[in-house]
């Protein structure tokens, strides 16, 4: 069984967003990067399923980005991926990552290809239900638990509003991540020196179509002040909202 292990190359989760002057993307300017914390969740299940003693031959990592994505695809071969790929090209819009994801899947008989449930830079959330489109994969958003069940199945869990759903599903298939399937693995120093021969291959991105042009990024607007009622007069909150048009 083969599985790619899709990665984001995202800013750290305690970094303080800046924008360019422009506003024409973040600045980068000693921002550290990582890989994106659902994506390394389907990692280390691809992992967990090798230990488990399914007939794992092969994880890849994969990454679509320039030049300093191979750090992070470094990490994700000292946490235990076989090999990485690097697709260089900037990710660009959903559709356009998706699609570079796929060229390069079809016909390599992957299994498995598990995804972050979103990246923690633009929580849009949209590229592994297009991976799974593109593949005719079936596709489970948001797994939270995942047992193999012979050559061809799987049986996934995943929250609900109220509850959990269980499904039984097919292979191959899509499996986006999320907290519960896994746990996070720390890299240790002889996984970091293996990584270093592990092979990389970067490769040329296929020719598509982008769907968005980013214009800019810009802030949320301030938040407003507040207004304070004295809580024995009801009639000044009651007045207060019906200016402002709530009731």
């Amino acid at each position: 069984m083969k599985i790619l292990v899709c990665i984001s190359h995202v800013p750290d989760t305690t970094t303080k967003i800046q924008f360019e002057p422009d506003k024409s993307g973040i600045n980068k300017s000693g921002v550290t990067f990582v890989i994106n914390p659902y994506c390394e969740y389907g990692l280390s299940k691809a992992l967990d399923l090798r230990e488990a003693g399914h007939p794992v031959t092969q994880i890849t990592a994969l990454c679509v980005g320039g030049p300093e994505v191979e750090p992070t695809l470094r990490k994700a071969l000292a946490i235990g991926a076989d090999d990485a790929v690097q697709i260089d090209s900037h990710p660009g819009d959903s559709a356009y990552t998706a699609r570079q994801i796929a060229e390069y899947a079809k016909g390599k008989e992957f299994q498995l290809i598990f995804t972050g449930k979103e990246s923690i830079d633009f929580n849009s959330g949209l590229v592994p239900g297009m991976v799974a489109d593109l593949m005719g994969y079936t596709y489970v958003p948001s797994a939270t638990h995942l047992e193999l069940s012979g050559a061809d199945k799987a049986l996934a869990h995943r929250e609900v509003d109220g509850g959990a759903e269980v499904l039984e599903v097919r292979l191959p298939a899509v499996i986006s991540c999320q907290k519960g399937i896994s746990e996070w693995r720390i890299p240790n120093m002889r996984g970091i020196m293996a990584s270093r021969k592990k092979p990389l291959a970067v490769v040329a991105p296929v020719p598509v179509k982008e769907y968005v042009k980013t214009l800019h990024f810009d802030y949320p607007p301030a938040k407003g002040g507040c207004q304070y009622v004295p809580a024995d007069q009801p009639a000044q909150l009651v007045q207060a909202l019906a200016n402002k048009g709530l009731i």
